[in-house]
């Protein structure tokens, strides 16, 4: 669907998720925002599409007189250089910051085109995802083959520096930005491992990193989504379909640390099990306005299921694993999710900058928004630190334990 001014619909992602200590990422150099056109439903960097239509206007107007006596006073007094269109911005950014919801933002011309780039999953920098984790800045995952990998970063590095310069009170989208840059560039990068601090220089390289993992061992398929983008449901399919043919006995669904993306794509990897039954809906002012169904071809439909969630699965991840629990299609283990039941649309202003505002809600099929609460998982196994500094996976191991 697109909208009235060619843009399609999506929905946004939470700040900075956390469950246990550790977030849904922000992927530093690989790929992070799951939607640039369109209506969001996800997590900072995650997002989703919706089925909203339309783009409201409005001829009202605000007086912004104490804006401009704002700017004469600071131009008249202030002892140094100003850039207008910084000072634009900035009033942009402000007058959007001050509808008090976290995610309607105004993003400017550099964060327009850096969440286009995240969108397709290929960007310059180093193949390393971040999160928050104990209210730490750490790494993630590394994407197999990257510079990340094989300069020797680990999953559970705590970053405490880039370039020597402290990042202590900088928030993870700032660490993101000094890490990421121009393929063929290096930058240095200081973790804190245990209790020794090492320091790592990076050549960063264009990494790309796929939305969608999958093999298959001991009968059992494991299919892992990072984000929802626009390729994920189709290559989610063809996966799907290879596990029939393969004759798997049952299938694992990772959608741990995933932000989200495009609502209709979570609603097509929903349908890979559920045939014609209705996935979320979509309100306004509490009365629905969108109705999403899956299809009639559920290829994995009857075929026993476990999806791995915590507390970074946000957005159109919750659609699946709300959907399938729900419909007792799979059994969810690991974390209670982020909880993001918002809908967001990303409409284009002047000069190449954006703004994302918060439209509707989503609920599940039974009418349940996930706002604040999230998705319980049917059984809780937890993934602690210590887990990840060995390279543990308890969550896992539960699951593959339960499918044997």
């Amino acid at each position: 669907m697109v909208t009235q001014n060619g843009q399609q619909p999506v929905a946004t992602s939470p700040v900075h998720p956390k469950s246990n200590g550790i977030s849904k990422p922000i992927f530093i150099v690989s790929l992070a925002i799951m939607a640039a056109l369109g209506y969001l439903v996800g997590n900072n960097s995650g997002y989703i599409l919706a089925s909203l239509s339309g783009v409201k206007s409005t001829t009202e107007t605000i007086d912004l007189s104490s804006v401009q006596e704002t700017f004469r006073i600071l131009k008249a007094n202030y002892d140094g250089t100003l850039d207008t269109q910084k000072l634009i911005d900035g009033a942009s950014r402000g007058l959007t910051a001050a509808a008090g919801d976290r995610y309607t933002v105004f993003m400017d011309m550099e964060e327009t085109a850096q969440f286009e780039d995240d969108l397709s999953g290929h960007v310059s920098g180093i193949g390393a995802a971040i999160g928050v984790r104990s209210a730490l800045p750490t790494i993630v995952r590394t994407i197999p083959g990257s510079p990340a990998e094989q300069a020797g970063l680990k999953a559970g590095d705590v970053i405490v520096a880039v370039n020597d310069e402290p990042v202590q009170d900088e928030t993870v989208d700032q660490i993101v930005q000094k890490i990421r840059g121009q393929s063929g560039t290096s930058v240095k990068v200081g973790v804190k491992r245990s209790e020794e601090v090492k320091d790592f220089t990076i050549t960063r390289a264009d990494i790309s990193d796929p939305s969608v993992r999958s093999e298959v061992k001991d009968g059992i398929g494991t299919l892992t989504i990072t984000r929802f983008d626009r390729d994920t449901a189709e290559k989610a399919r063809e996966i799907a379909i290879q596990f029939k043919k393969q004759n798997i006995k049952a299938v694992i669904v990772d959608l741990r640390d995933n932000g989200g993306g495009y609502a209709n794509a979570g609603r097509d990897v929903a349908g890979l099990w559920l045939k014609n039954k209705v996935i979320f809906t979509e309100q306004q002012g509490g009365k629905v306005v969108a109705t999403e169904r899956s299809g009639a071809d559920a290829p994995l439909e009857g075929v026993k299921t476990i999806v791995l969630v915590n507390g970074g699965s946000a957005s159109a991840s919750e659609i699946v694993a709300g959907a399938l629990q729900e419909y007792g299609a799979a059994t969810l283990l690991g974390e209670k999710t982020f909880g993001k039941g918002s809908v967001q649309q990303v409409l284009n202003l002047s000069g190449g900058r954006t703004l994302k505002v918060t439209i509707a809600k989503w609920y599940t099929s039974k009418g349940k928004n996930i706002s604040k609460e999230g998705v319980t998982p049917d059984k809780a196994v937890s993934m602690e630190t210590a887990d990840i500094d060995a390279g543990r996976d308890p969550q896992m191991d539960a699951a593959r334990a339960a499918l044997q």
